[in-house]
């Protein structure tokens, strides 16, 4: 054999080694040093206050390293790993900082394991309450509506360890019809309900955001708990669907706080950007879903007009569809809006 020949074979040998090391690096993802998890005093569980909730920062406290929640996989020893299932049914399991599957979680906003999903167009969103198996594997009725890449975030809090966010990408085969984000709105409608938005969001700050609830142009006075308090909100980024999770900073039966019309949170969005905000709230006995669209950062605009989006319910303890089925009352054309 040639010099010329050893050399290509070389070269060639070294290419395949790197292209390895490579792909082994896009399926077992990004590697981060163990984080400590951020939240506000008002809430010693989590995602109550201004703080995103799973939001961390390194133990060197670099302001580079702050992150919000949902956007890693594993984070201070705790994994989220979807394992397979029948036909209809997601499940998935946390492991620990032994890698064996936690079995004890602690009940935070009225339960140990909060399942938020939508799809990466920010489209299908669905938030459901699994239920677990000793063997520590979490199941429910697959709230995965149609085909495309969902994000799944797990919400929860082990016991004796910290709350945490924790995301993963799952795929359902499928033709995929992509879907726009829908123009910023301050008012959404939900099952013959207007929620109108008030709040001017800026990208590092602690804002209020108010969400008023009327049903033909009367105001909801009696609106019923749910997960602990009048309203529950979670926001996504558009792009990598960084998740914030917050809820009223009063609650229900503290002497206080009004059953409605008006629910005020306190969100901190971590920079400037469009996100989809989902407002589940619970009145008639059914849980109801508004969605906003907001753009952070943008400079308010006075008087101008309002535009509303769609948005679905489905009655308090209905099952979410099963993986690929199609659901009623989709947001933006993708089946999958649902709470369990």
């Amino acid at each position: 054999m040639n010099t010329a020949t050893k050399l290509s074979g070389f070269a060639l040998g070294i290419a395949a080694v790197f292209g390895a090391a490579y792909g082994v690096g896009r399926v077992a993802g990004p590697v981060a040093p163990a984080a400590e998890t951020r939240h506000a005093a008002g809430d010693p569980t989590h995602g109550s206050a201004a703080q995103p909730t799973g939001g961390a920062h390194s133990a060197t406290d670099d302001p580079a390293a702050h992150l919000p929640g949902g956007l890693l996989v594993s984070d201070q020893g705790y994994t989220l790993a979807p394992v397979a299932a029948p036909a209809g049914e997601f499940a998935f399991r946390i492991t620990g900082p032994d890698n064996a599957p936690v079995t004890r979680y602690d009940v935070a906003h009225d339960k140990r394991m909060h399942l938020i999903v939508a799809r990466r167009d920010l489209s299908g969103f669905r938030h459901v309450h699994p239920e677990l198996a000793p063997d520590g594997t979490w199941r429910v009725a697959s709230p995965l509506g149609g085909p495309g890449v969902w994000r799944a975030f797990a919400d929860f809090t082990p016991t004796g360890g910290p709350a945490l966010t924790l995301g993963a990408d799952v795929t359902v085969p499928g033709p995929v019809d992509a879907r726009p984000l829908p123009a910023p709105a301050t008012s959404a409608t939900a099952d013959g309900y207007t929620v109108t938005l008030a709040g001017s969001p800026q990208p590092g700050r602690a804002t209020e955001l108010t969400l008023t609830v009327s049903r033909d142009g009367t105001p909801v006075t009696d609106l019923q708990p749910y997960l602990g308090a009048y309203g529950h909100l979670v926001a996504l980024r558009q792009g990598d669907l960084a998740y914030l999770h917050v809820h009223p900073e009063r609650a229900p039966g503290d002497g206080r706080t009004p059953a409605g019309p008006a629910v005020t949170f306190s969100a901190e969005f971590p920079s400037a950007g469009a996100y989809r905000l989902y407002l589940d709230f619970r009145h008639g006995e059914a849980v109801h879903t508004a969605e906003f669209t907001v753009v952070v950062g943008a400079p308010a605009v006075p008087g101008g007009p309002a535009t509303s989006t769609p948005a679905t319910t489905s009655p308090t303890g209905t099952a979410p569809t099963a993986t690929g089925a199609p659901s009623a009352g989709a947001e933006h054309g993708v089946p999958g809006h649902g709470h369990d």
